[in-house]
């Protein structure tokens, strides 16, 4: 039986403000759970779960909870058998000499950020630099979409917005209008820039690119998502 306090500072992560003041996360399901068990268990907090996968899972040793009750913790449409909560990662800001790394010009969408994360993590990309107007990293539908790679890539904050400018490796912005990707020659390292879902690059951000490049387009769609964008162009800086 979950203690009313308990319950109530739970469901208090549903707001950034508590995520702010507690320094938590809140990750849900089998798979994303499981996954940030392996990678960061340092970090974990409280685990709570169903009987059944308390079971299946004893050397996490859990807190039993009833179905109402994980309804009731639960931030997704459809609870799934275990709720964790774990500290927040603190992280410096990242010095690239080589290597790619992201940087994120207000993505906005939740879902997107945290898509582009797990894309980071596919392609060995460990660090991603956010603008300022970017989704907050610890919102719930962001951590879902990550599946775990939260865990693994360094995500930093670019608040005062003078990152970029510090940099000497080359910027490569991801617009309508650019060289094409596929004349692009393999290089060492870099800085991937996206931008907003909606507008595109802001004019302060596209100032320090040191080139402009575009996904060839062949049908009629007017543009693409920010995090296919990401996939389909690392899929060719990475080859």
């Amino acid at each position: 039986m979950l203690d009313k306090k308990v319950l109530k500072d739970i469901q208090s992560l549903s707001l950034k403000k508590h995520r702010q003041e507690t320094g938590l996360f809140v990750a849900e399901g089998p798979k994303l759970v499981g996954e940030l068990l392996l990678t960061m268990p340092q970090q974990l907090v409280a685990l709570y779960a169903t009987k059944d996968w308390a079971k299946q899972n004893a050397s996490a040793a859990a807190q039993v909870i009833t179905e109402i009750e994980l309804e009731r913790i639960s931030q997704l449409q459809t609870p799934n058998e275990v709720v964790a909560l774990f500290n927040q990662m603190k992280y410096e800001e990242p010095e690239i000499n080589n290597g790619w790394c992201i940087y994120l010009d207000t993505i906005q969408d939740p879902g997107n950020l945290g898509t582009i994360i797990r894309i980071a993590d596919w392609f060995g990309i460990e660090n991603i630099v956010c603008s300022a107007g970017c989704a907050e990293l610890y919102n719930p539908k962001l951590v879902q979409a990550t599946m775990g790679s939260i865990a693994r890539v360094a995500v930093w904050n670019d608040a005062a917005g003078t990152w970029l400018q510090k940099q000497i490796i080359p910027v490569l912005a991801a617009v309508l209008n650019g060289t094409s990707i596929q004349q692009l020659d393999a290089i060492a390292s870099g800085i991937l820039l996206i931008g907003n879902e909606s507008k595109g690059i802001g004019e302060e951000a596209l100032r320090f690119a040191t080139q402009k490049i575009t996904i060839p387009k062949m049908g009629a769609a007017e543009s693409l998502n920010a995090a296919v964008a990401a996939g389909i162009i690392l899929s060719h800086l990475r080859k």
